[in-house]
C-alpha cells in the first residue's frame, strides 16, 4: 500500500489522533515575524494548517497526495486545493507560474522521497520558508524494542542537506505522548497514519513488541526550519 493511499484511508479519523502534529502546526506558526497574504503549503492533509490562520490572507494554495485528505480542507474563494505529489518535478514547474510570499510544510517532508531533490524544488520558489519535519529519534524506543531502523532521515543529516539550499533557522524540539496502554497506543500509530503503512512486523514481532514496550508513551522528534527573507 502506498504511504499516499493510507493517508486516505484514515483521513476522516486523522483529525483525532494527530495531536503532536497540531502542536507543531502551532509552533510553526509561532515562528512567523509577519503574516503572509500569498501562502503555498506542501503536504496541506485536511488542512489543520489553514483552520489556524487567523489573519487576512489574499490565497492559500494547498497541495497535498491523498484525495481524501484534500476533500477535508477547508475551501473558500481564497482557498485552492491541488492534487500532487512534492516528489515530482513537474508541481514545482507548475508551482513556479505562480506568486508566493511564503511556503509551509508541516508534518509532511519526512515522506519525501528525495529531500534534498524537494529542498533544491522549494529554494527555487525564492521565498520565505516554515518547515517542520519528523526525524528518526521519532518512535525511538519502539524501533530499538522491535530490532527497527527508522526509515526517516537523522537531524543531522537533515541539518547538512537544508543548509545547502536555505538561509534559515534550525531548531530541534522533542514531545512526548502518553498512553493508558500499549494496545491504546497501537490505534494511535494506524489510525494517525504515522506508520506509513510499512508493514514490516510479522504477527510474532508485532506480539513481541507489544508485551515489551518499556513506556507508556511515544516520542517524537521534529525539526523546524525557518527563514525570514527569501533564499
Amino acid at each position: 500500500m502506498k504511504i499516499s493511499s493510507e493517508f486516505s484511508k484514515h483521513a476522516h479519523s486523522y483529525a483525532f489522533y494527530n495531536e503532536i502534529q497540531d502542536k507543531v502546526a502551532n509552533k510553526l506558526l509561532s515562528t512567523l515575524l509577519y503574516k503572509p497574504k500569498k501562502i503555498l503549503d506542501l503536504g496541506c492533509g485536511d488542512g489543520s494548517l489553514c483552520k489556524k490562520i487567523d489573519w487576512n490572507y489574499k490565497h492559500f494554495t494547498g497541495v497535498d497526495f491523498a484525495p481524501k485528505m484534500l476533500e477535508l480542507h477547508p475551501k473558500s474563494k481564497r482557498i485552492e486545493c491541488v492534487y500532487g505529489d512534492f516528489n515530482d518535478k513537474m508541481l514545482f514547474e507548475n508551482l513556479l507560474t505562480y506568486d508566493y510570499d511564503y511556503v509551509f510544510s508541516s508534518s509532511a517532508l519526512q515522506w519525501a522521497d528525495n529531500l534534498e531533490a524537494v529542498f533544491r524544488n522549494i529554494q527555487l520558489l525564492n521565498v520565505p520558508i516554515a518547515l517542520a519535519i519528523f526525524t528518526s529519534n521519532t518512535f525511538k524506543t519502539l524501533n530499538e524494542t522491535a530490532s527497527l531502523k527508522s526509515f526517516l532521515k537523522s537531524a543531522d543529516e537533515i541539518y547538512e542537506l537544508q543548509k545547502r539550499y536555505f538561509d534559515a533557522n534550525f531548531e530541534i524540539v522533542k514531545y512526548k505522548l502518553e498512553f493508558t496502554s500499549t494496545r491504546e497506543m497501537f490505534r494511535y500509530i494506524k489510525k494517525s497514519g504515522v506508520s506509513g503503512s510499512r508493514g514490516v512486523l510479522n504477527y510474532k514481532q508485532t506480539k513481541y513488541l507489544f508485551d515489551n514496550y518499556p513506556l507508556n508513551y511515544l516520542e517524537f522528534e521534529v525539526v523546524f526550519i525557518t527563514s525570514f527573507s527569501k533564499s
